[in-house]
């Protein structure tokens, strides 16, 4: 009598297992003896995760022969290996930037292959200029998931915009004026200006009828540093 029994069995760090025939043999007997039991598979690899159905064919002392089919499920309960690696980017010129679970990995592997590589954060602006820890976690085809963490480095490296403008101005009645760098300048960045500044701010009536070059610096919050060149007219037109 040939009597087989059901088995799971899990594959191993390489995405390989093997049974033997009597892993499969549920107590079969035989009334003269049994010469040998037999299985028509034996290895199983990453293509064979789920149920197989497997011959048991077991020979008598006297070459008589029966078979039965026992259900042999393997499982893949192996986790990726997950590897992460640091990487620096750059914001762009809204003040974004984005990167996707590849950008962080440093060679993750797994021996069924890998479905996906997630990141917890993935969407990055001004507010995030520095040191980030991102989470990587690697699912491979059969569910098994692991994570590791890699450092995001965010940096703005796009100086402001600046637009130098020319302008006339008038003296008060004491023969002076004054101006800031926004009287003669459109300033803007894509993470906002830290400090704006001027080389010459203050006129008075020696400056009158030849145009003053006034250069104009404008710092972001980043370092970054941008100037432009404006031209100011100086006017008495006070009687």
């Amino acid at each position: 009598m040939t009597v087989c029994q059901d088995i799971t069995i899990n594959l191993d760090e390489f995405g390989a297992a093997m049974i033997v025939a009597s892993d499969v043999d549920g107590g079969s007997t035989d009334n003269c003896g049994i010469d040998a039991i037999d299985i028509d598979m034996n290895t199983f690899d990453c293509s064979n995760v789920g149920a197989n159905d497997v011959i048991l064919t077991v020979t008598d002392v006297n070459g008589n022969i029966n078979t039965c089919i026992t259900v042999v499920t393997v499982q893949d309960v192996t986790i990726p290996v997950v590897v992460c690696m640091d990487i620096t980017v750059e914001l762009d010129a809204d003040g974004m930037a984005t990167i996707v679970g590849t950008d962080v990995d440093g060679g993750s592997t797994d021996a069924c292959g890998i479905a996906s590589y997630d990141l917890d954060i993935d969407t990055f602006d001004c507010s995030n200029v520095g040191d980030n820890e991102v989470i990587l976690t690697v699912t491979d085809v059969n569910g098994n998931s692991h994570s590791c963490t890699a450092i995001v480095t965010v940096e703005d490296n796009i100086a402001p915009t600046v637009v130098c403008s020319t302008i006339d101005i008038s003296l008060d009645e004491n023969g002076f004026a004054s101006i800031t760098a926004d009287d003669v300048s459109d300033i803007s960045d894509n993470c906002g200006i830290a400090t704006t500044a001027i080389d010459i701010s203050e006129f008075d009536c020696s400056d009158i009828g030849t145009p003053i070059t006034v250069q104009v610096f404008a710092t972001d919050d980043s370092g970054n540093v941008t100037t432009c060149m404006s031209i100011v007219n100086v006017i008495d037109d006070m009687a």
